[in-house]
């Protein structure tokens, strides 16, 4: 068993070279079976030579301790390790496109992996388009979800477009403790383990109640063939403005709308006319929680998934399944659940992925994570940074084992963005863009019509 104490998080000269924690593991293993990448992407406008962000990225990586380690394992595949890779430079790619070509390149590179074996866990696309002299660049950084979830990944583009503007000025960060190091006492050795096995006793008992229906897949599950795609949807600034108003009139929250509204159209799509109630999960930040709080400008991957389970049907509110869904997170956090789910994984975490088939498998047929909401709630990009505007920030969550269907969510530039992936074969591309066009269209319907009395109750 991987030595997830503290002392198991020494860093050697300032470099991160030690055994990946049982999260990080996990992680690692679902990317060797498909690729698990996050995205982010941002649009700036104006003149961005080759070299300013190829030295941009050269400072990323002497920021970032995570950006100058690949991964190692023993001859049998067990035992991932972060190691010196054997090529530092985070590659750069540049190529020309249009206005939309930004989402084909993404789709590319959620479908990609990176070579973690030989070079660090992140790559940089510059896609231009547009005259010389008013040149625009969609800009995507692309990351190993080894080393970052979706807020770490805005934050690296952000970051990455800083640097390009002021060379030089680059600050190198000490290395961070993986997130199993880092838990409340209460949660880490055999209370954390005991714990953990209490919780998932009472969740096991409560799905036996509720009986949530899941997305089946459309074809036979092969882990080796699974490719996540990309469909974009974003709500305009005043959409999102008008969705925050009807939410708070409402008593809910926006999380809570979209995974209310991602519930009815998976009931519209997938189950009509029919009752019941689907599995959705919600990733909840750590940062805050743990011992010490973890910057949001330090890489890794800090969250934990809480399970919920709206309603769906003819006759069901919006807002009542909103705010039923803001209830029962609140509930699970008060209990610490999103904690003891990571201090229960070394019970559960295979050691190396040719032990892993079983472990899949379960997961596959009782993940929590099989329809996911990924909502980082607002994320401040700048609007400017020197003399580039920047608009359309945004990130992409790659899909691995157990999920099917994810929508990732951020607010920033005035935009709610929602990119929408699915496992292409197990989830067909009628049904994957029917559910998002309907999610999409249940938050839309709902600004046309004020929040009665009736519905804040």
């Amino acid at each position: 068993m991987i030595d997830d104490s503290p002392a198991a998080d020494t860093t050697i000269h300032g470099e991160i070279r030690r055994p990946l924690s049982v999260s990080e593991r996990w992680y690692w293993i679902c990317d060797q079976i498909a690729p698990l990448n996050v995205v982010a992407r941002v649009r700036l406008s104006g003149d961005l030579p080759e070299e300013t962000l190829r030295g941009a990225a050269a400072a990323l990586a002497r920021e970032q301790p995570l950006l100058r380690a690949g991964i190692a394992t023993r001859p049998d595949g067990t035992a991932p390790a972060f190691v010196a890779p054997a090529d530092p430079r985070l590659p750069v790619r540049v190529v020309a496109g249009d206005e939309t070509a930004w989402e084909r390149e993404v789709d590319h590179e959620l479908a990609t992996p990176l070579p973690g074996a030989t070079r660090p866990l992140l790559r940089v696309t510059d896609v231009r388009h547009g005259p010389a002299d008013g040149q625009t660049h969609d800009v995507i950084v692309t990351v190993s979800h080894v080393i970052a979830d979706g807020t770490a990944a805005l934050t690296l583009l952000r970051r990455l477009v800083e640097l390009a503007a002021a060379p030089g000025s680059d600050r190198p960060r000490r290395p961070v403790p993986s997130l199993n190091a880092v838990l409340p006492r209460a949660f880490r050795g055999p209370w954390g383990l005991t714990y953990a096995v209490g919780t998932g006793l009472v969740d096991q008992a409560l799905t036996l109640v509720r009986r949530p229906q899941r997305l089946r897949p459309q074809a036979e599950p092969a882990s080796s063939d699974r490719r996540s795609r990309l469909l974009h949807r974003e709500l305009s600034g005043d959409q999102t403005r008008a969705l925050t108003a009807q939410c708070r009139a409402a008593g809910a929250t926006v999380h809570g709308a979209i995974v209310a509204a991602l519930a009815r159209a998976y009931g519209r799509v997938v189950a009509p006319d029919a009752h019941g109630r689907v599995g959705i999960g919600s990733p909840v930040d750590l940062r805050g929680e743990l011992v010490p709080p973890v910057a949001a400008e330090d890489a890794g991957v800090y969250v934990g998934i809480l399970p919920t389970y709206p309603g769906y049907g003819p006759g069901a509110d919006l807002w009542d399944v909103a705010r039923g869904v803001n209830r029962e997170l609140m509930r699970r956090k008060r209990f610490r659940q999103h904690l003891a789910q990571i201090a229960g994984q070394p019970l559960i975490c295979p050691d190396s992925v040719a032990s892993s088939r079983r472990f899949v498998e379960f997961l596959d047929a009782h993940g929590p994570g099989n329809i996911c909401v990924s909502n980082i709630g607002r994320y401040d990009f700048p609007d400017r940074i020197a003399d580039w505007r920047l608009s359309g920030a945004q990130f992409i969550a790659g899909i691995s084992v157990s999920g099917l269907l994810v929508a990732s969510v951020n607010t920033s530039h005035d935009a709610l963005q929602m990119n929408v992936t699915y496992v292409e074969g197990l989830v067909t591309v009628e049904r994957a863009t029917r559910i998002a066009d309907e999610a999409l269209r249940v938050l839309t319907t709902a600004l046309e019509h004020p929040v009665s009395v009736a519905s804040r109750k």
